[in-house]
């Protein structure tokens, strides 16, 4: 618990360091922002994008079990925990930013709130204990519920994000824009 602790504090202190808002510019902490852009998406404790750090949860422990096959689950979450906080400053940096920015959902985005950044983290962690406990089967299920839940919702979702940031597709990001 206490390096898990020390790579949250990390995470929020490296943030910060990086010149990112504790919370947001609007001057209060909302428990949910339910708009996929806009200048307050990724400045809240949850938003839209949450769900997709809930995908990491389950995804993670998916692929750490298989790697570290019969470790226990404390190095699970550590490893998930180390992967998510890395991926929570990297996606926060001017290049990642950047690279978001030329898809048409992120045109305004300027990164997480140290706030957003933690609540993407808890998000992780929620679906790593899902994962946990629940049989690879809901797992699965609840991954694919919430890709074509965002897809018809938000005309985004983990696996479009990847592509965008990866190889964007002008065709992606037409059809984003056209919702």
């Amino acid at each position: 618990m206490a390096a898990v602790l020390a790579m949250i504090v990390t995470q929020a202190l490296v943030l910060l360091a990086m010149g990112h808002p504790l919370i947001c510019a609007c001057g209060h902490v909302a428990l949910w922002h339910g708009a996929a852009s806009g200048p307050q998406t990724s400045q809240h404790l949850t938003d839209v994008y949450s769900f997709t750090h809930v995908e990491h949860g389950l995804l993670f422990y998916a692929l750490i079990t298989w790697l570290l096959a019969g470790a226990p689950f404390r190095t699970v979450v550590l490893v998930a925990f180390g992967i998510e906080a890395v991926w929570e400053v990297l996606e926060n940096t001017p290049l990642i930013m950047d690279r978001y920015r030329q898809t048409a959902l992120a045109a305004g985005y300027f990164g997480d709130s140290v706030v957003n950044s933690l609540g993407d983290t808890l998000s992780m962690a929620l679906g790593l204990a899902i994962a946990r406990w629940a049989p690879v089967r809901v797992s699965i299920a609840l991954a694919l519920l919430i890709e074509c839940v965002l897809l018809v919702a938000i005309r985004d979702n983990l696996s479009l994000n990847i592509i965008q940031l990866v190889a964007p597709i002008e065709a992606i990001s037409a059809w984003q824009a056209a919702g």
